[in-house]
């Protein structure tokens, strides 16, 4: 048995020599051309990636109201269409101003906080995704007592 591998390994050793040495015509010139032929260049992808567009994350509401405004809910679509599908959670903290009790303004944060959540939840975005907090008037935007301050104070910030 050992006799017929080495006869087997031999054999193979002669037809690959062989067909190293095989006589085919072929153009010298041709393949002389090929082999100095230099690859094409390598074209690199100049296209670029547009950063994504900060939008504001501050929505505001008007004295002891929890309604959207009509530019409220435009923002509210641009927010919804990056939330979609993203993982995650978003928290929506309500706030108010100064004016009423501390226990009216928590619960007046919270339904600002509520509507904005009902909002998005209605643009696809996933509910559980959302998590709603009330400040009520304890962290103002704006510590001032004038309209302009309260109306800063009158918010839900989307985190």
């Amino acid at each position: 048995m050992f006799k017929s591998v080495k006869t087997g390994l031999g054999l193979a050793c002669v037809l690959a020599v062989m067909a190293g040495c095989s006589s085919t015509d072929t153009d010298d010139s041709a393949s002389a051309n090929q082999l100095d032929q230099t690859p094409p260049p390598v074209v690199e992808d100049t296209t670029t990636v547009e950063a994504p567009v900060a939008l504001d994350n501050v929505v505001y509401f008007d004295f002891d109201q929890s309604l959207l405004k009509p530019s409220t809910r435009e923002l509210l679509i641009k927010h919804a269409d990056r939330m979609r599908g993203a993982a995650g959670t978003v928290r929506l903290e309500g706030h108010a101003d100064e004016l009423g009790t501390r226990e009216y303004n928590l619960a007046l944060g919270e339904r600002r906080a509520n509507a904005v959540r009902d909002f998005l939840v209605l643009q696809g975005v996933n509910a559980a995704n959302l998590e709603v907090i009330s400040y009520g008037e304890e962290r103002p935007a704006s510590e001032g007592s004038s309209e302009s301050d309260r109306a800063m104070n009158r918010r839900v910030v989307i985190n």
